[in-house]
């Protein structure tokens, strides 16, 4: 990975640092308590992160909903940079985020309305899917702007990315993954989260039920071989993040 100068008025993606920081108090005020009294959220493994360098760390997840699992590991993640570990009780760590934290997002579902809008200020790295657009199945060459994207963004701090691209559960992952692994040999954090889809709709804005039990559970980094097989790489990831068939058999937590 070639040598990214940070920018401290701006993140990797031209966002606002100040205006980055605003969005994260204002919106993190919001959906605290759908996190932590509507529902609760139990956090586990978060030690983890007080291990990590600021950046070049990708963390790989299964998924359930568009946006209030995003909007979760935001929460756990900034309350871990203050101190809170496995505990979002406090609110105050939203004065101290982590501002130069990202995810991957597909880009159709990214497009339209407010909420997309201040996703892509939060640090959501827009990324065309190559297997599927608009509910069909379709074959589409890679964007090279996206991967310098994605390049970027790990050279700047953090990076969220959910391997299967969809949030449907024990899913096959997707190359794209490793490959981003192989090009960046990022420190790769896998993470397990369950209850998401219990709670809200699919795109994770309306709740559907109160007091579950949501969970996110941070993993101790994989030791990766950067220079494996694609295949191989993204087999260690899917089963790290428990999304594998035999998985799917052993009446699975994360689903």
């Amino acid at each position: 990975m070639k040598k990214f100068r940070k920018n401290i008025w701006f993140d990797a993606l031209g966002n606002p640092i100040l205006l980055k920081r605003f969005m994260f108090l204002v919106v993190g005020v919001m959906s605290y308590r759908r996190f932590n009294i509507r529902n609760k959220l139990l956090v586990t493994g978060a030690e983890v992160l007080a291990k990590l360098p600021n950046e070049t760390v990708l963390f790989v997840s299964n998924h359930q909903t568009y946006y209030a699992d995003v909007a979760a590991m935001y929460h756990a993640i900034f309350a871990a940079k203050n101190g809170f570990y496995n505990r979002l009780r406090n609110p105050i760590y939203l004065l101290n985020p982590r501002v130069r934290l990202y995810f991957i997002a597909a880009k159709e579902t990214m497009k339209a309305g407010l909420l997309p809008r201040i996703f892509r200020l939060g640090g959501s790295i827009s990324v065309k899917r190559t297997w599927r657009e608009k509910g069909q199945e379709i074959q589409r060459d890679i964007d090279l702007k996206d991967t310098q994207k994605i390049d970027r963004a790990l050279a700047d701090g953090w990076v969220i990315t959910f391997p299967q691209g969809t949030t449907r559960p024990f899913k096959e992952g997707r190359k794209g993954t490793a490959h981003i692994i192989k090009r960046n040999r990022p420190i790769v954090i896998p993470v397990t989260i369950d209850g998401f889809r219990r709670a809200f709709d699919r795109k994770g804005l309306a709740l559907k039920k109160k007091r579950v039990q949501l969970r996110i559970n941070f993993k101790e980094p994989l030791q990766v071989d950067y220079d494996a097989e694609i295949g191989t790489i993204l087999a260690q990831i899917m089963e790290a993040i428990e999304q594998t068939p035999e998985h799917n058999k052993v009446a699975p937590l994360i689903n």
